[in-house]
């Protein structure tokens, strides 16, 4: 090997300099202009020693050197012998450069400056905010929820940290979300698996954390990353919420987070929702709006005065307010038996449209008995049931409608996807048929006899992006609308889409229930946020075990037509064991938003039920 010589070592010693940034490259460049200067001056001195005019010594000749290299312009108005002006032009043409050099590394240095500022690099320094993680379409949802939920809080901080740049982000959710109240929103360029980028976010001081399951492939390993490095953080742990696709993930994801993490099953929660809704009409609407920040919310509340109190006596126990179960050291349960006894460490669970409301009544409502009808036994029946199109939750939707139905029902399975109808083994009531169909098509729609069914589901096909496969589903819902309109039949239809701005669109189908996957899945990681204890109420209502929500004919419970007030409707419900938590006008059910729902009604305010309404109630099957 060849000895390193003298000048690769000033060479290599000369490049690491460069290297450093424009700091070292303007001292470079002051080194030349120093050289330059003296240069200037020596020349000055030996070719033109009395030059210029009323120069007394070296010290003024290497000023007026100084002046040509910063100011090339100067040589213009010099004047003397063509020794002194060849001097003075040969320095003002170095300065020329050096100050183009000069301009430019300053112009340089300060853009880079400016961009990383403007992909916001500096820590946050604000404490008691929520921090969300990673950027998918759910983002908007969660920001939109939070934003209400914070309304009254002065000094809310919605911080945002993903792979995005820091302008692109603030406009993209200022575009979709609007005015944000009091909330600022912060937002920061960078990598969430990444713990330098975490250290921006000042977790230690944040009130909870939300990470995002992103769009594309395997978006769970990346989820597991995130919460990999939010373990690894030394200090204080903010409780975190997250987002999953498959449940199949689930043990990595807690075993990644350790104990402050909830996860959110997207894939299970939104099958959950859809086979509900397909078999309860309205379902998604309820549920919808005990998600949301706008209509009825849950709490959590300890009341020393219910303590010692049965259950069945609690449901009158607030006005403003619908109690819907208790929340004990072991276990969320909703509508428990009305003697179920109230415990000191037990907490009650309400429905009410704000914080504010939960107050306990003065004293026991006025009770109308006239009205109150004796609820029929309804036997179990044999279903029929049409899924239309395929994709990878629907093998989970299958197992859980097999959950609900009697033994001896049957479903029918149409699609034209490679995979309908596959991995399906152990089915206990459900007799499954698979045929190949094109859903858009209407004659091919007509030979299902989807006549013969009482509920039918609209899948969407994930063979196609969002976009297009949402336009696939409106094909058919059209279809399947003009089919019921001309051919008489009746028939529940729930269906499911990706992007909130095309239910407007799909109002026009007037199906009985629109399942936005993506935006169920942002109102839940937003209540969460708020209150993580929520977790267990909502995965109680989202399970086939145990009470759920139903939609009953008010006949059931009142005589139609009677005025009446809601406390007498809670009474009638308390008598067959179910616990009213409101109605629905049949009148007004294809009017957005609520779509004639209304839930957590004044229990003193008198209403007028009609043979076509319901009462929502939770109840057994």
């Amino acid at each position: 090997m060849s000895k390193v010589t003298f000048r690769e070592r000033a060479r290599y010693w000369f490049d690491n300099t460069m290297s450093k940034g424009t700091a070292s490259l303007i001292g470079w460049l002051a080194v030349v202009s120093v050289g330059l200067i003296v240069l200037v001056t020596a020349f000055t001195l030996w070719l033109a020693p009395n030059e210029p005019d009323g120069v007394s010594h070296a010290g003024e000749v290497l000023w007026i050197a100084l002046m040509h290299a910063l100011t090339p312009s100067r040589v213009a108005s010099d004047k003397g012998s063509i020794g002194y002006m060849a001097v003075m032009f040969a320095g003002s043409l170095g300065g020329l450069f050096i100050v183009s050099m000069l301009v430019g590394l300053l112009s340089n240095g300060l853009k880079q400056k400016v961009d990383r500022l403007r992909r916001g690099r500096s820590r946050i320094v604000e404490s008691g905010h929520t921090v969300v993680l990673g950027w998918s379409d759910q983002m908007f949802t969660i920001v939109t929820e939070l934003v209400k939920a914070q309304a009254s809080q002065k000094g809310s901080v919605i911080a945002v940290l993903a792979d995005r740049d820091k302008l692109a982000m603030e406009e993209d959710i200022r575009e979709h979300v609007g005015d944000l109240g009091r909330t600022r929103l912060v937002c920061r360029t960078g990598r969430p698996t990444e713990p330098r980028d975490l250290d921006l976010m000042n977790l230690a001081a944040a009130r909870s954390v939300v990470v995002l399951s992103p769009e594309g492939d395997d978006p769970d390993a990346h989820v597991i990353k995130i919460l990999l490095a939010l373990a690894k953080r030394d200090g204080i742990h903010p409780p975190v919420v997250a987002g999953l696709t498959s449940n199949r993930n689930a043990a990595a994801a807690r075993l990644a987070g350790g104990p402050d993490v909830h996860l959110v099953d997207s894939d299970d929660t939104a099958s959950r929702l859809i086979v509900q809704s397909s078999r309860q009409s309205g379902m998604s609407v309820v549920c919808m709006d005990l998600l949301n920040f706008d209509g009825g919310e849950i709490y959590l509340r300890t009341p020393k005065k219910l303590v010692g109190v049965t259950y069945g006596d609690a449901l009158h126990a607030y006005q403003t307010a619908s109690v819907i179960g208790l929340r004990r050291p072991s276990g969320v349960v909703l509508n428990p038996p009305g003697d179920t006894v109230i415990n000191a460490d037990d907490q009650v669970v309400v429905i009410a449209h704000d914080d504010s409301h939960v107050r306990l009544a003065a004293g026991r409502p006025s009770i109308d008995e006239s009205v109150i009808a004796e609820a029929p036994a309804t036997p179990t029946a044999t279903e029929r049931t049409l899924l239309l199109n395929w994709n990878g939750r629907a093998e989970q939707i299958v197992r859980y409608l097999d959950g609900y139905v009697a033994p001896g029902s049957v479903l029918e399975i149409a699609a034209d996807h490679p995979k309908a109808g596959t991995n399906l083994a152990g089915l206990r009531n459900l007799t499954v048929n698979v045929k190949d169909c094109d859903t858009t098509d209407r004659f091919a729609l007509e030979s299902l006899g989807v006549g013969l069914f009482q509920h039918v589901i609209v899948l969407s096909d994930n063979r196609f992006d969002a976009h297009h496969s949402d336009t696939r589903t409106l094909m058919t819902l059209l279809q399947l609308r003009d089919m019921q309109s001309t051919l008489g039949e009746h028939y529940s239809i729930v269906s499911e889409m990706h992007d909130e701005s095309n239910r407007a669109l799909a109002e026009v189908t007037e199906a009985d229930d629109i399942v936005i996957s993506d935006t169920v899945i942002g109102l839940l990681l937003a209540q969460l946020a708020e209150n993580r204890h929520l977790a267990d109420v909502f995965g109680y209502l989202f399970d086939s075990r145990g009470s759920e929500i139903y939609p009953r004919p008010a006949a059931d419970y009142i005589t139609p037509g009677s005025e009446v007030t809601f406390s007498t409707v809670v009474e009638a419900a308390r008598r067959s064991g179910e616990t009213a938590i409101g109605y629905r006008d049949a009148a007004t059910r294809n009017d957005p938003p609520h779509y004639g729902i209304v839930l957590n009604p004044d229990k003193t305010r008198p209403i007028v039920l009609k043979e076509q309404d319901s009462v929502i109630v939770l109840a057994e099957r």
